[in-house]
């Protein structure tokens, strides 16, 4: 079974293929490490993350605002009890649902507390972002996480993020850990609940070779200045 550093790793070395912007960097490393909430030993979260949706819908709704992100919260944590290990958290399927859950927990905050606030729209998603690793991200890598990515944001100053940027560094970080799940000897039912049939290696390689190839397409305009600095200098 893969571990969560290896997946952490991973997915930041994919990340950093498609982007320098410590946000979307931060929201794939979170995705990568969502999918194993299926897991027995992480049932306890599981019985949190339930919770806490239960008392922010409460809340949200007596003070009549939109109690749709404790919805959200509640689905996310039922999703993950009721799921198998390696089977609907780590399938295509499981992973749209995951990341267009979290983001719309995600977006949803961000748009509540601005409107009731005076918060800062900038420094509001860094805030959002840092308490969603608290949420998904294992104990022993939060402090480095917490600590990187708030340094990485004061040095670049980056406090921008599109909410499609928001679902598709979720959705990287979730496919990430099924490629790297997948080259493991257990592999992954990569359409489960719909098919039951396992993918493994082969899986995992034409994935990767994919998701380079994207990301030069991708970083076209990148390379070529890059190539233009290292010409003129």
């Amino acid at each position: 079974m893969s571990s969560y550093k290896a997946h952490s790793l991973f997915a930041l070395i994919l990340a950093l293929l498609y982007s320098f912007n410590p946000l979307v960097i931060a929201l794939v490393i979170i995705g990568a490490n969502v999918p194993d909430f299926d897991h027995k030993f992480r049932k306890e979260h599981v019985y949190k993350l339930i919770i806490l949706g239960l008392l922010v819908f409460i809340s949200l709704y007596v003070l009549n605002l939109p109690y749709y992100v404790g919805l959200i919260i509640v689905f996310l944590g039922v999703t993950f009890y009721f799921s198998e290990h390696r089977s609907f958290t780590h399938s295509i399927p499981g992973i749209i649902i995951l990341a267009s859950a979290i983001a719309l927990i995600l977006i949803w905050s961000w748009q509540l507390i601005v409107n009731v606030t005076i918060l800062s729209n900038n420094y509001l998603i860094v805030v959002l972002i840092a308490l969603l690793s608290f949420l998904f991200l294992n104990k022993r890598l939060l402090p480095i996480f917490i600590s990187l990515f708030f340094i990485s944001v004061v040095i670049l100053q980056t406090f921008e993020i599109t909410y499609i940027q928001i679902v598709l560094s979720l959705f990287l970080g979730l496919f990430s850990h099924i490629v790297l799940d997948a080259t493991t000897p257990a592999g992954v039912k990569l359409f489960s609940p719909i098919s039951s049939k396992t993918y493994y290696k082969n899986f995992a390689r034409a994935s990767i070779f994919i998701l380079i190839v994207l990301a030069l397409i991708y970083r076209i305009p990148f390379l070529f200045s890059l190539f233009e600095i290292v010409i003129n200098y």
